[in-house]
């Protein structure tokens, strides 16, 4: 139930990988002469374009959070997948049982920019400009991870795990900077001869530019007042009790007055005129 679709070999099928760099663009492509419009899609791009559609149609119900990812190895990503996996699986048990509908679990797709923001400007009732602002003009690989149902618990629980599974990179200092231009730029050890080819080690980066929920979008500090309010359950309860309130304090004011200090009143009013003063001047 609460495993990572990642996991299993027809998964990757239904999660198209990113082989460009560009940012997710809101803004229409250019109207070329010759060409039909609106663009009608093929083979895997057709698929990859229904599949981002119907990432989207889950916005209606949860939030859909924006990555920005750099440096990611295949065996990075499945690791950060299941950190996601175990953080989420306790409190999407609460969700189940407090009457929630869970279809699938926490799912993070990485996506293909150009056909993603394609499907992001016809996709209905999103403010492009909203999403600009969100994106900023970042290019770079992008995912998307899709949550089951809105509940601020779970969204801190997922926040909390991609944060520990992916601290923050430290930035360069300006001594690496110089060290890195000064191997890029020195003579071969060897001249004429093959370099031998070295594997980079990546650190990986992991971003998180904002959410996209009921065609809203929520940048990151906003994100993080979300996650930090009480479960809905408990929303519904204090709203009950604020309406429930004035009724409540009126029951008990008639309660207090059917009883002892209207009887108090009374004899207060009986002794003022046995002793000869005014009902004003009593009360």
């Amino acid at each position: 139930m609460f495993s990572c679709r990642a996991s299993s070999s027809s998964a990757s099928l239904l999660r198209p990988s990113s082989t460009r760099s560009y940012a997710i663009s809101v803004i229409p492509g250019q109207v070329l002469p010759g060409r039909q419009y609106p663009r009608v899609w093929h083979g895997k791009k057709l698929y990859q374009y229904n599949w981002y559609t119907k990432i989207l149609n889950t916005t209606d119900r949860a939030p859909l959070i924006f990555l920005h990812r750099d440096d990611f190895s295949s065996n990075r990503l499945k690791k950060l997948r299941k950190d996601i996996q175990v953080a989420s699986q306790k409190l999407m048990r609460k969700a189940e049982e407090s009457g929630q509908v869970i279809e699938f679990p926490p799912t993070l797709t990485v996506i293909r920019t150009s056909i993603f923001g394609a499907a992001l400007r016809n996709f209905p009732n999103v403010n492009l400009d909203d999403v600009a602002k969100m994106i900023d003009g970042v290019d770079g690989g992008y995912a998307v991870l899709s949550l089951p149902v809105l509940d601020p618990p779970l969204l801190k629980a997922v926040l909390r795990a991609m944060d520990r599974s992916v601290p923050p990179r430290p930035p360069k200092t300006a001594a690496e900077i110089a060290k890195e231009l000064e191997e890029k730029t020195a003579d071969p050890a060897n001249p004429g001869r093959r370099m031998k080819r070295q594997r980079a080690v990546l650190i990986p980066d992991l971003k998180v530019m904002g959410a996209l929920i009921e065609g809203k979008v929520l940048l990151p500090d906003t994100m993080k007042e979300v996650s930090n309010m009480p479960t809905l359950d408990t929303l519904r309860a204090q709203v009950v009790g604020l309406l429930t309130a004035p009724s409540a304090q009126l029951a008990a004011v008639l309660s207090q007055a059917s009883g002892g200090q209207l009887a108090r009143t009374l004899e207060g009013f009986q002794k003022a005129l046995e002793d000869g003063e005014a009902p004003e001047k009593a009360s």
